[in-house]
């Protein structure tokens, strides 16, 4: 049995290797543990680890186990990076640091009145569907600009871009698309890259990582 600190050590020299080929800074890059489905007991050893960015898909999911862990640790950051819902937005800006899957002029209006209630705004990525995948949240690339002018009309920061690449095909495409889309409308932040392909995404410029199973071992 691989330990949890193990687990996370592995993680971190792999990005670590990417980042140095790529002539990057390891530093530069946040690894978002994502611990969706999983309990506070699958949690704690990492935070113990020293990790503090975890991901969640779900609201309701977040909202039962995060607020008793963020009082057992300091500087838990919190990342929404699954589909939200626009009756869900306060919620989400209140319990939620970032939040990686606006995609759609509804849901901005929703984040943008979600804000101005609560005097404070998350770390907003706009999800692009990159492979343009009917089944797949995010804006199409042709809607990127359209949704970022919404976005800065509603006075809402818009940071990133965020996408997940189509399954079973090379990721490093769509990768780079993402890059070339953030870089083209001056976006500082690239959400890209998972268990199967997160060495990949650094190489291309990510700058934050969705790490599930390669923290958390396979689920049973």
């Amino acid at each position: 049995m691989v330990d949890a600190a193990d687990r996370l050590a592995g993680v971190a020299a792999t990005i670590a290797q990417a980042a140095k080929r790529a002539h990057r800074h390891a530093g530069d890059i946040d690894l978002i543990a994502v611990s969706k489905t999983h309990g506070a007991d699958a949690i704690r050893p990492l935070i113990a680890a020293g990790q503090r960015h975890f991901g969640e898909n779900r609201v309701q999911e977040a909202a039962a186990k995060w607020p008793d862990l963020r009082t057992e640790a300091d500087g838990i950051t919190l990342h929404l990076i699954g589909q939200l819902q626009s009756n869900k937005a306060d919620e989400a800006v209140a319990l939620f640091d970032a939040i990686h899957s606006v995609d759609r002029p509804s849901l901005v209006q929703a984040l943008a009145k979600a804000c101005e209630k609560a005097g404070k705004q998350p770390l907003l990525f706009v999800q692009v569907n990159v492979g343009d995948e009917e089944q797949k949240g995010g804006c199409a690339v042709a809607d990127l600009p359209a949704l970022l002018a919404a976005a800065d009309a509603a006075h809402l920061k818009i940071e990133g871009l965020m996408a997940i690449p189509p399954a079973d095909v090379e990721p490093a495409p769509y990768f780079a698309l993402l890059d070339e889309l953030a870089e083209r409308h001056g976006l500082p932040l690239r959400s890209m890259g998972m268990s199967g392909d997160y060495e990949t995404a650094v190489m291309l410029g990510a700058t934050h990582v969705r790490v599930g199973t390669a923290l958390f071992g396979t689920r049973s």
